[in-house]
């Protein structure tokens, strides 16, 4: 995965390791007791029948706050419903954690497939939003904001994460199907299919897309990198993919389209890559909204004491601090460290050695533009270094020798400013 040069001096390159030709068949991982599924709003006034303490949930039943327009979820089990609470998620995003005391067989709820009679994106975006791989079905919604490219990626961003390359190469029919219903309802013509340089011949020809092979190497697969690699330009300051006409997808949220529309259900089953503490890889197949707790313990994964538990992959995961946190739609990995083995963060200022202005990708004077976000100051770092030019690879926080952390440094910046921007603006 390292690779560095034996004479002279250089930054180090990071590879992604791609899948062999023999894929790995996932662990199951049994259905819980108790599962906790997330609305992405905050709870409010007088909440449906359908979401109060009691009440029976069908699988496949989408549950909303009430009949308002906005996000919901689709139960992954059949149950009832025993406890509704707030909860917080990273960067201030307000969830209502839903509780499902799940039973031994599914009854399976048949609107969607009613619905699938004459389907529609906004019908994709009701049901389907929540589904594996998280499809952003509802940025095709805003007719103020056309998209006319979409652009899936075919491998992980993280290191260390094989989930949406797995399911590109083991549910290429439901991706191709997927890539199909995108066209036909949502009318998007032009179709970019990116994958890993070294599995372009194994798609190429086989999607009605195109097929774009892109650099194998760290972080090629952010999507700012991904976005000028295919289009050869940057964004703004300000400026979001779906103003430009493009929206990003993973290979498997198209495949959980493509499922859906084949099936006429909603696919509720997560792929994920599970790292435990000796580095040994599991590919695992969970329901959506399964505790880790679950999933550690049908792996035989124990915690100790200061553990450390990681959605996502080293680079750019973040912690959780409690077994009970559910799987969600866009959980590709789950990491544990020993406690250990944690480089922990340190509050040692800059000592301007330059490892991270050399390790940048985007070419930014990181060292400058840290400064400014530590003492909270983030427009000005926006404004005079460059702070939306960051691609969030985390590789500035690799090499840093003071082990500030620079990329939580960057992400908080990142939604401060969002926060200042008024609501009008974010709705053009």
């Amino acid at each position: 995965m390292l690779s560095k040069p034996i004479f002279g001096y250089a930054k180090p390159k990071f590879n992604y390791e791609l899948l062999s030709t023999v894929l790995p068949q996932p662990i199951t991982i049994p259905r819980p007791a108790s599962a906790t599924l997330l609305l992405p709003r905050e709870m409010g006034p007088a909440p449906s029948s359908s979401l109060k303490i009691g009440t029976r949930v069908r699988t496949g039943q989408r549950l909303a706050w009430d009949d308002a327009p906005g996000p919901a979820v689709v139960a992954t089990f059949t149950g009832q419903i025993t406890a509704i609470a707030p909860q917080l998620g990273d960067y201030g995003r307000k969830y209502t954690a839903l509780t499902i005391a799940t039973e031994a067989r599914d009854e399976w709820d048949e609107a969607f497939a009613q619905a699938c009679a004459a389907t529609t994106p906004a019908t994709l975006a009701d049901y389907l939003s929540s589904a594996p791989g998280a499809p952003a079905l509802d940025k095709l919604l805003n007719p103020r904001k056309p998209i006319h490219t979409i652009i899936i990626y075919g491998g992980d961003t993280d290191l260390l994460v094989d989930s949406n390359l797995y399911v590109l190469k083991s549910q290429t029919a439901a991706v191709e199907k997927g890539i199909r219903v995108l066209k036909e309802t949502a009318g998007v013509e032009k179709i970019i299919l990116a994958v890993p340089g070294e599995s372009f011949q194994n798609f190429d020809g086989h999607f009605a897309a195109e097929v774009r092979a892109v650099p194998a190497s760290y972080p090629s697969a952010q999507p700012l990198m991904l976005f000028y690699q295919l289009f050869g330009r940057i964004l703004n300051q300000g400026q979001s993919f779906e103003s430009q006409g493009v929206l990003f997808m993973r290979a498997e949220a198209v495949a959980a389209i493509g499922t859906a529309l084949d099936q006429r259900r909603v696919p509720l089953e997560k792929v994920l890559t599970v790292l435990d503490k000796q580095g040994n890889k599991h590919m695992v197949a969970a329901r959506i909204g399964t505790p880790i707790g679950t999933i550690l313990k049908t792996l035989g994964i124990a915690l100790a004491d200061r553990d450390r538990l990681i959605f996502g992959g080293p680079m750019t995961g973040t912690a959780v601090y409690s077994e009970d946190q559910p799987v969600q739609a866009d959980t590709d990995a789950i990491m544990v460290q020993d406690a250990g083995q944690i480089i922990l963060s340190s509050d040692y200022p800059c000592i301007n050695c330059g490892e991270c202005v050399r390790i940048c990708p985007s070419n930014i004077a990181v060292n400058m533009l840290v400064r400014f976000l530590e003492m909270g100051q983030s427009q000005d770092g926006a404004d005079l270094y460059d702070l939306y030019s960051c691609v969030e690879c985390g590789l500035c926080s690799l090499v840093c020798v003071s082990r500030m952390p620079i990329l939580q440094y960057i992400k908080l910046a990142k939604f401060e400013l969002a926060r200042t921007v008024p609501a009008e603006e974010i709705n053009e």
